[in-house]
């Protein structure tokens, strides 16, 4: 089977100017734009999975964006907003990820908007304006972070450690029953590495691995726009990618790791059938 042609060079060049500006934008409505008495304004999973007023209007932002640069693209977000295509473009955005820490002033969180090409992503940008970093890749050309010392620098995932001596990030579910299943894989990994983090945010998470502040990440339940951004830009530092056992990351499971490490952590997974409830 023949590999898919390389994109337009010209084309990606747009997508990414498009996404930096639309994540740039919408992360400054959020930073900016935050109110003092920021309130849930609905629940979708369960009442601890919220949308607030400033998912809401951030995602609309994004969208009237992209609509007016790339009319013929197709989009899905995480907010609802979801149209076809004709262009072969679809934009897949988080206008929010990390909603639940941005509610309580916690910094780790982000604005995803990735760009898929005939279904594979082929641009992702992951803005978290709370740190002052700007995470983005373009398929074949690496990953990069814009922020702190120094401006810019390429990506790249750190050696790998033992695997007693790795860092693994992970998340949680937000319905009781699939907490339970998560907390017993948890526990089932915890005394094998160094230690744990759960920053709360999928798109940070990834983007952390591909800066070589975390060893691995893993997840269950994770959707689209939740991975299509920080997954590009840890594939383009370097970081091996996976899910259940002859899969790619999906809804099912996502599994991000150093080489090295992402061998023992997906064997460990499966083993533990991580992707059950």
């Amino acid at each position: 089977m023949s590999s898919p042609a390389a994109p337009d060079p010209a084309l990606l060049d747009e997508l990414l100017d498009v996404a930096l500006d639309a994540a740039r934008r919408a992360g400054a409505l959020l930073l900016d734009g935050r109110p003092a008495d920021l309130a849930v304004a609905a629940t979708k999973s369960s009442p601890v999975d919220v949308v607030t007023e400033m998912d809401l209007a951030s995602e609309k932002l994004v969208l009237e964006l992209i609509g007016a640069r790339r009319p013929a693209d197709g989009y899905l977000g995480e907010e609802g907003a979801e149209r076809p295509g004709t262009s072969g473009v679809r934009w897949v955005v988080d206008p929010l990820d990390g909603t639940v820490n941005y509610l309580y002033g916690l910094p780790s969180w982000a604005v995803s908007v990735a760009a898929e090409l005939d279904g594979r992503a082929v641009v992702g940008v992951v803005y978290a304006p709370a740190r002052g970093e700007l995470f983005h890749a373009v398929l074949g050309r690496g990953a990069h972070l814009d922020g702190g010392p120094p401006a810019t620098r390429p990506l790249a995932t750190r050696p790998a450690p033992p695997w007693g001596q790795a860092l693994i990030a992970t998340g949680f579910g937000y319905l009781k029953e699939r907490r339970v299943r998560q907390a017993e894989v948890l526990l089932a990994l915890m005394p094998e590495v160094r230690d744990i983090r759960r920053a709360g945010a999928a798109a940070v998470d990834l983007c952390d691995v591909a800066a070589g502040r975390l060893d691995g990440y893993y997840e269950r339940g994770l959707a689209p726009w939740d991975r299509a951004a920080g997954c590009l830009i840890a594939a383009e530092a370097g970081a091996l990618l996976g899910g259940r056992p002859g899969h790619g990351p999906d809804g099912e499971l996502t599994v991000a790791a150093a080489p090295g490490v992402y061998e023992p952590l997906q064997e460990r997974l499966a083993a533990l059938h991580a992707w059950t409830d």
